[in-house]
């Protein structure tokens, strides 16, 4: 064992490190370096970056594009539609024009930009707050089981076989339809979060049985570390790069949950704005304004496409081997 001499001429054992000690390497301090520069060498992970960094733009600046455009979400314009025609927008294209920059709405008239901006941000406000519940849940749930094992492991992983065993589809409609007068936005994040956290937490569980016993992770519990400070000093940094890449492919599959509720009509309700809502309303209007079923149904497309191809990218950097043990 290497030495290192001290102020009274003895020796002491030097800092041994996760690959020494036979655990895995620990990422590096320019980890964020390294990824950036691998996600920026693939074309289609620079796209995919691309796509999902300007949909969060526009759902942070939702209320000032739709300024610019000139036409809050909830305004009819009753001169953008025709009334001897069903209340179909004028003009070519849904009623793209200057005035309105993706058209209208059929019957009402309400400006479709404003409402496609003001979707992404509800839509993606409830994907990265369900997300950021689910891990969480998960991680700490996971760590808890992997590290302390015993009872602890087996009530924890009969809690997680319970929640993925539950018709959790079934619960989220049933819920949305009874809860009437609460804040829909954040139902809907509880409840999708409530029941997305098991996988995560069958990951971090994994890989947190697999170092418990390592070398180093015995160095620090001799050395008088508690519980705490061995999760988090020494487990979870070993566990980071797993957590990031499937957080990363959580946030398209909580952007296709919120659109499902919100097309069956037990999520978000109007006036609030939101993609599965409005392709839900635009069913009745496919075959004769199109482009009001399109317009959502892209940028709905575009966001999951986009998380999906970044978290792809982002497993295969951090996690090449898939988050097994």
């Amino acid at each position: 064992m290497t030495t290192i001499p001290t102020q009274s001429g003895a020796t002491s054992p030097s800092p041994r490190t996760s690959a020494q000690a036979g655990g895995p390497s620990p990422l590096p301090e320019n980890l964020w370096r390294a990824t950036w520069r691998r996600l920026w060498r693939d074309r289609g992970s620079r796209l995919a970056l691309a796509a999902a960094a300007l949909l969060v733009l526009t759902a942070l600046a939702a209320p000032l594009l739709s300024r610019l455009g000139g036409w809050p979400p909830t305004e009819f314009d009753s001169h953008a539609i025709d009334p001897y025609l069903g209340g179909m927008p004028r003009g070519p294209l849904g009623g793209i024009s200057a005035e309105h920059w993706l058209g209208v709405e059929p019957a009402t008239g309400r400006d479709l930009f404003a409402r496609v901006v003001h979707g992404a941000q509800v839509s993606l406000l409830i994907a990265f707050a369900a997300t950021a519940i689910v891990v969480v849940v998960g991680t700490a749930t996971g760590l808890a089981a992997g590290y302390f094992g015993g009872r602890v492991d087996t009530v924890l992983s009969r809690v997680m076989d319970l929640t993925m065993s539950f018709p959790s589809l079934i619960f989220m409609i049933a819920m949305m339809s009874v809860a009437q007068d609460v804040n829909r936005v954040l139902l809907m994040t509880v409840v999708i979060g409530v029941f997305g956290w098991p996988g995560i937490a069958r990951v971090v569980r994994g890989e947190a049985l697999s170092l418990r016993h390592r070398e180093y992770v015995e160095a620090a519990r001799v050395g008088g570390s508690g519980p705490w400070r061995i999760l988090t000093r020494e487990v979870l940094p070993n566990i980071s790069g797993p957590i990031i890449a499937y957080t990363t492919l959580l946030v398209p599959g909580m952007i296709s949950t919120e659109a499902a509720l919100s097309f069956l009509g037990v999520g978000v309700r109007p006036p609030t704005s939101s993609w599965g809502q409005m392709i839900a309303e635009a069913v009745s209007y496919y075959d004769t304004d199109p482009m009001f079923f399109l317009i959502p149904s892209a940028f709905l497309f575009v966001a999951v496409l986009a998380f999906t191809v970044l978290g792809d990218a982002l497993r295969d950097i951090l996690d090449p081997h898939g988050g097994r043990p």
